[in-house]
Parts: structure tokens; C-alpha cells; sequence
């Protein structure tokens, strides 16, 4: 739930973006790549919200891949190289521009997540 008594509503896109705490935006929020850690070292918000799931996977499938793919269409047409260059070109490609993004993106569904205070769904007693 967020803390608006003792820390300042922060903007979670560029928080995010950073890979910063969502509630004091000065602690890390991951340990490796795209590891998120189990606390932030500056305020001691745990992270146990964390549910990004697979959202951020899919926006840079969708975004990354017609990206690539109109990239690869118009070297296609307009060069015409051999398969191979295909293979050797997109691939760096993918994954150059794919790791980086992934990590701001979960960061941006995470601290989203926190600034909403989105929480998974769940059932009512009677099951509705």
C-alpha cells in the first residue's frame, strides 16, 4: 500500500525506468539482470507485491518483434541478401535492444504496481 505520510508520491515511469524503489526512489530494485531483490536497502520496503508476471515479456515480444520484423522486410526488399545475413544481423539485434528494455519494463509494471496498489484478484465467499 503506498506511503504517502512519510514518502513522496513518485512518477513510476522514470522510477522504473531506473530500477529504483517505488515507494523512496533511491534503493535498487534489482540484484542481477532482472532479478528483483527481496527489499529496498534505503527505506526497507518489502517487495513482496512484486507481480510482474509475464507483462513485461510480452511488450517487448510485440514491440521488439515488429520492430525487428519491419527491419528485416526492408532489408529484405531493398538488398535482397542471402538467409544468412538474416542470421547473423537480427539476432544481435534482438537480444541487444530486448535485455535492456525488459529490465525497464519490469521495473515500470513493478513500480505501477506499487503506485496503484494493484493486487491480484480474488473471490468473495460466495464465490463470485
Amino acid at each position: 500500500m503506498p506511503d504517502h505520510h512519510h514518502y513522496p508520491p513518485l512518477d513510476p515511469v522514470p522510477t522504473g525506468i531506473k530500477g529504483r524503489c517505488p515507494r523512496c526512489g533511491e534503493g535498487a530494485l534489482f540484484s542481477g539482470l532482472l532479478t528483483v531483490k527481496q527489499s529496498c536497502m534505503a527505506c526497507g520496503l518489502i517487495y513482496d507485491f512484486n507481480d510482474s508476471g509475464d507483462g513485461p515479456t510480452v511488450f517487448i515480444i510485440m514491440g521488439l518483434g515488429f520492430l525487428v520484423l519491419g527491419l528485416a522486410l526492408y532489408v529484405e526488399f531493398t538488398f535482397g541478401p542471402p538467409g544468412w545475413v538474416h542470421l547473423l544481423l537480427w539476432p544481435p539485434v534482438i537480444f541487444g535492444l530486448g535485455l535492456p528494455v525488459l529490465r525497464m519494463v519490469k521495473g515500470i509494471l513493478i513500480n505501477l504496481t506499487w503506485h496503484h496498489d494493484a493486487a491480484s484478484g480474488q473471490l468473495d465467499e460466495s464465490g463470485k
